[in-house]
């Protein structure tokens, strides 16, 4: 596999990613083993008696919210992984998923976790 990219400064990069997302992941939820996913913590609030509807119903916004954002950081934390295990397993990475020709080098420098070419970016 022949690329003018430099593997070990993308899995470098892919590495300080991961551990951004982890970091984030980890103040706003909780990784559960059994399941290998996150799920969302609610916030902390007390739901004491001066507690409303209001309080409640904005609670549960928020932790929509966090859900969706969990969502949102555990596929790209799944990416993450997948091109760092193809990186050391020395096979699969920079190949398009969908025509199996290499992946430009510019669009894996942008993207590292890429997994089509810009071909078909937008068919996954």
């Amino acid at each position: 596999m022949k690329l003018d990219t430099n593997y070990k400064q993308i899995r470098e990069g892919l590495s300080i990613e991961k551990e951004k997302i982890e970091s984030e992941l980890k103040d706003i939820a909780s990784y559960s083993a059994e399941t290998r996913s996150w799920e969302a913590m609610p916030t902390s609030q007390d739901d004491g008696p001066e507690s409303d509807a209001v309080d409640l119903a904005d609670r549960l916004e928020e932790y929509e919210t966090r859900s969706e954002m969990v969502r949102t950081l555990e596929k790209r934390l799944n990416s993450i992984n997948s091109a760092i295990e193809k990186i050391d397993a020395g096979k699969g990475f920079g190949i398009c998923e969908v025509c199996s020709k290499q992946i430009e080098g510019d669009r894996l420098m942008a993207n590292p976790s890429a997994k089509t070419c810009k071909e078909h970016m937008n068919n996954r």
